[in-house]
């Protein structure tokens, strides 16, 4: 059984604590991580060996970016990707147990204006979907599980609102299109609305700006785990960790967890 957390943890050093709280209380056995903020001497390798995650793969930066997988079982083949041309700590694979694959990708967020023309920040996150989405259009020798945080909540029911965020970076439709070719062109299957209804509101993300988040429960679905189809069979369970966010020194993102019968 594999049970995979997802989580952008908005800097490692400052969430540690809730990181074991994540393993207390949830019991992964492996978690990707994004927005680590640590470069590869400051991560707390040694930290995370003691919470029982032996293995550890890292693509890092001084100050902000970076992702890495914690596992309890082997990790093989791990290798760090760049797209459009920027070599920024946001994508980094292996191969778990050498039975399927795992991508921890962290999507550029695009800035507060969503217009590539004058806002060089949402161009960027543009391209950088446009090039993920060609990347993975290829067919793999494994299965593939594909999570992170895409700064991208696709449908309605994935935001508070529809239409109040229509124009707001990470709800707008030229986002939602690339990410939804994306998920085409790569041929997955959307891990947590296979447990969650379509019609049912679920949000992994709420603004540091929003003092009364958990009353007016305004966030958005920006964190994600795709698989492909084949793998679809195999989901048994999926969760989102809300009451991460009500902890001291939180991240704005809470985990997102899925179990697969693997």
């Amino acid at each position: 059984m594999i049970r995979l957390a997802t989580w952008n943890v908005n800097s490692i050093r400052i969430r540690l604590q809730l990181l074991e709280k994540l393993v207390e209380k949830e019991n992964p056995n492996l978690i990707c991580l994004q927005e680590v903020k640590a470069k590869e001497a400051d991560f707390p390798f040694e930290d995370i060996k003691k919470l029982g995650f032996e293995n550890i793969a890292l693509y890092s930066m001084p100050g902000y970016n970076g992702v890495a997988i914690l596992s309890k079982l082997p990790l093989d083949n791990i290798a760090q990707h760049q797209h459009v041309g920027k070599d920024d700590a946001r994508h980094i694979s292996a191969l778990v147990d050498n039975k399927f694959e795992v991508h921890n990708i962290y999507v550029p967020a695009g800035g507060d204006v969503p217009d590539a023309k004058i806002n060089p920040s949402f161009e960027h996150k543009l391209n950088f979907v446009d090039e993920a989405a060609k990347f993975f259009s290829t067919k793999n020798s494994k299965p593939r599980v594909l999570c992170g945080d895409f700064n991208i909540a696709p449908s309605e029911n994935d935001v508070w609102s529809h239409k109040a965020l229509l124009q707001t970076v990470s709800h707008t439709p030229i986002e939602v299109e690339k990410l939804e070719n994306f998920f085409k062109r790569g041929k997955f299957a959307d891990a947590i609305r296979a447990y969650f209804s379509e019609s049912e509101k679920i949000y992994s993300w709420w603004s540091y700006r929003n003092h009364n988040w958990a009353t007016n429960d305004k966030g958005r679905r920006l964190d994600h785990v795709w698989v492909d189809k084949e793998l679809l069979p195999a989901i048994t369970k999926a969760k989102i960790c809300k009451y991460f966010r009500a902890e001291q020194r939180p991240s704005d993102h809470v985990p997102v967890i899925v179990e697969l019968k693997i």
